[in-house]
């Protein structure tokens, strides 16, 4: 089983850059066309947040069209530039979020239970996790104890080391969170996003992965000083494999690179046969 996690879109009206500078609904086009790509393709894609830059209905219209595209489900929990309304109107048809409250959600894809938090606090940077949102997690982990399951959520639970980005993420609830994934080992993965950055963790006795964004990515700076700045790395996703009872994660660039050549040299390549063909 496949399971690809996108995030961070920040998709703006048309004809808009994020921050005067990035290119998000090319990114997010192009993202598309990546998951397209994949052979075999995912069996459903999560996105772990900020699927728009402002929470209009115009950029949730352009989120709806890009996602229409992809011929496996879509599952979504809301981030900080998200807001609830116009995130629940976009995917009210897709039978998985609440008509009302925290868009939390959990549903069975095959194999693996798929559950989602959500961690917006309107108007604010910074997530966090309602009473009803923590007993919604406990509910449904007691529901199916030996299902292997993912939780999904924007904020990370834990510190990166990037200090404008660790003063938002998951707060007062990180320990609670972080208590409940450790009494209930059929938590395979945390999977998160906010950071626009590859990071991972282990939290509560499972790991906890950041997907990078989509569109642009947080700079990398661990100065307990550094400012809030981001660059246009290449865009990225996660491609979460399921078998034999547990996942393994691959980093994949939504970029198309030159390739893929096989391994196989000619007779006449200099020094072959020192090493063995495909080394």
């Amino acid at each position: 089983m496949l399971i690809a996690q996108i995030s961070d879109l920040h998709i703006r009206p048309k004809g808009q850059l994020a921050y005067g500078v990035s290119e998000t609904n090319l990114y997010a086009e192009q993202a598309i066309h990546a998951l397209l790509r994949l052979d075999p393709q995912p069996d459903c894609v999560l996105v772990t947040g900020d699927l728009t830059d402002c929470g209009l209905d115009e950029e949730y219209e352009i989120v709806a069209e890009l996602f229409s595209r992809l011929p496996f489900p879509v599952y979504a929990v809301p981030g900080n530039h998200d807001r609830r309304e116009p995130f629940r109107r976009t995917f009210a048809a897709s039978g998985y979020t609440a008509e009302a409250g925290p868009l939390n959600f959990a549903v069975d894809r095959g194999p693996i239970r798929i559950i989602g938090l959500d961690s917006l606090v309107a108007g604010e940077s910074h997530g966090e996790l309602a009473p009803e949102t923590i007993a919604f997690l406990q509910e449904e982990l007691a529901a199916s104890p030996s299902t292997p399951t993912l939780v999904m959520l924007h904020h990370p639970p834990f510190e990166t080391g990037i200090s404008h980005m660790d003063e938002t993420r998951l707060l007062d609830e990180a320990r609670d969170l972080e208590r409940i994934v450790a009494a209930n080992r059929h938590i395979r993965r945390v999977l998160c996003g906010h950071v626009h950055r590859s990071i991972q963790q282990m939290f509560g006795g499972a790991l906890c992965q950041i997907a990078p964004s989509v569109g642009h990515q947080v700079a990398l700076d661990l100065r307990p000083d550094g400012p809030s700045a981001f660059v246009l790395e290449p865009p990225g996703f996660l491609l979460h494999r399921f078998a034999n009872g547990d996942f393994a994660t691959h980093a994949v660039n939504v970029e198309r690179a030159p390739g893929p050549y096989p391994f196989l040299l000619p007779d006449d390549y200099p020094g072959r046969g020192r090493l063995p063909e495909g080394a």
